[in-house]
């Protein structure tokens, strides 16, 4: 495994895009445009992080950062996707995640907020593909391209930097009724596999798993993204901020950061699924 400051600098290059901030309910509620440089300086010692927001007929904002080490926030893996985000979740204290993929010469980032009240606050959607490059965005996903059987494996990092874990992963969704279906996800082989069965309620683009103590919800978004989060954080409740991102219709990656029933961030999974059975 290379060091985290290798993985990091995966994602060096301009990358142009846009924020696209959404309310919890899925509604867009503004599309600013965007220019994101990272580059190495001495040697890719240091990176220097420049970042343009161009929202229209308004002057530019720009904010500049220099780095030469990682905070405790952080973890990346080695073809550069990473999250970053709050390490303990608190009451009364805002919290939240950044999620980033990387593909080719397209970047996918979602960032999921939570204010003083534990409430979702705040979902941002970031596109954005290389400088000079023209490999179009993914349309907007669907329920549809989900449903089906899905055959992957997982590789989960830790902030303490033990070593990785790597086993498979296999997901399930069917459609039970016009407006409900249910997942099935299974992780690990053997005795030490896990399978966690949940129903969701579908309105649109919205999936809502709400029959648990700590109600989930799973955004469709434009380019092939997905959010899965929390409507609200909850005292003694593990929880996980998640990005989906289907590449092709039979290729999705996914992030999860996971945090436990103390609030704490306890680690930082991809999988890479392909689907195996369509429904």
């Amino acid at each position: 495994m290379p060091s985290q400051w290798e993985c990091l600098l995966k994602n060096l290059g301009e990358w142009q895009g846009s924020f696209t901030r959404f309310s919890p309910q899925g509604e867009q509620l503004e599309d600013t445009p965007t220019v994101v440089s990272l580059e190495g300086l001495n040697d890719n010692q240091t990176i220097r992080q420049i970042v343009r927001r161009l929202p229209p007929d308004q002057p530019v904002e720009e904010k500049v950062l220099e780095y030469s080490s990682l905070n405790r926030s952080i973890l990346l893996f080695k073809n550069g996707a990473f999250s970053q985000g709050t390490i303990q979740w608190a009451p009364f204290a805002e919290c939240g995640g950044e999620l980033g993929l990387i593909e080719g010469d397209r970047r996918l980032r979602l960032v999921q907020l939570f204010n003083k009240d534990s409430q979702l606050s705040r979902i941002t959607l970031i596109r954005e593909q290389l400088a000079g490059t023209d490999t179009p965005e993914r349309p907007e996903l669907t329920l549809e391209q989900l449903l089906g059987e899905w055959h992957g494996e997982a590789v989960t990092i830790y902030p303490d930097m033990r070593s990785p874990d790597t086993y498979p992963t296999q997901l399930r969704l069917h459609r039970e009724e016009p407006n409900r279906v249910v997942q099935q996800l299974t992780y690990g082989t053997g005795t030490s596999a896990q399978t966690i069965t949940s129903t969701a309620r579908v309105d649109g683009s919205i999936l809502h798993f709400d029959q648990s103590r700590l109600p989930v919800q799973v955004l469709l978004l434009p380019d092939g993204a997905s959010s899965n989060c929390p409507l609200a954080v909850k005292p003694g409740h593990f929880f996980v901020l998640e990005v989906g991102w289907l590449l092709q219709p039979d290729q999705r990656q996914r992030l999860v950061r996971t945090y436990s029933d103390k609030g704490e961030w306890s680690s930082l999974t991809l999988v890479n699924e392909q689907k195996v059975k369509a429904e």
